[in-house]
């Protein structure tokens, strides 16, 4: 399962590789003109068995205009959304999906860390274990893919709770870390900082 996982990802960033971003720690130099408009740094993903995880990372915007990302794609799963935490009125974290994407003002920096903004993964059935690399695409509006290599890492849970409105988010079993609970008001688990 693990090779089928890596392979897909070989795959991907071969098809990819004129505006793939590396995910090692440290940025990358921009591709030629019509390609990826972000360096990628730090990237990594939530090691699980099944069911919801998510990706995070440092985004650099290397460009003089205004970037926007607004879906992802991974061969690891077949539904990814932007989302980001936000605290509300009672004091409780919530994630939601991110009304309008991941917007980079030019020569700005954007970072993907558990609590803030992530890309989710949905429906995730072949296990992606510590050390896995996991290709994931991300789609700007002006037709861009920039492509990074997450490294699979563990890390411990939080406390926030899914959006009630947000399809799909009320079953424990698709619970990256088991049974959150009953309602549609589960924890999430995992926003903390990763463990490597």
């Amino acid at each position: 399962m693990r090779q089928q996982v890596a392979a897909a990802g070989v795959v991907a960033v071969l098809a990819l590789a004129g505006c793939s971003q590396s995910g090692s720690g440290s940025a990358s130099n921009p591709s030629p003109s019509g390609g990826c408009p972000l360096t990628i740094s730090d990237a990594w993903v939530k090691a699980v068995d099944s069911g919801m995880t998510a990706a995070f990372g440092t985004l650099k915007n290397t460009t003089d205009q205004t970037v926007t990302i607004d879906s992802a794609t991974s061969p690891a799963a077949p539904m990814l959304e932007l989302h980001e935490v936000v605290t509300g009125t009672d004091g409780a974290a919530t994630m939601q999906p991110k009304a309008g994407g991941f917007v980079l003002d030019p020569g700005t920096t954007t970072t993907l860390a558990p609590g803030g903004e992530h890309v989710m993964f949905m429906g995730v059935s072949t296990p992606i274990k510590v050390g896995d690399e996991v290709t994931v695409s991300l789609h700007t509006t002006a037709g861009a893919e920039c492509t990074m290599t997450a490294p699979a890492r563990t890390f411990t849970g939080g406390n926030e709770t899914y959006a009630p409105s947000m399809p799909g988010m009320d079953s424990p079993s698709q619970s990256p870390m088991g049974d959150m609970g009953s309602s549609s008001q589960s924890p999430m688990p995992g926003m903390d900082m990763p463990t490597p």
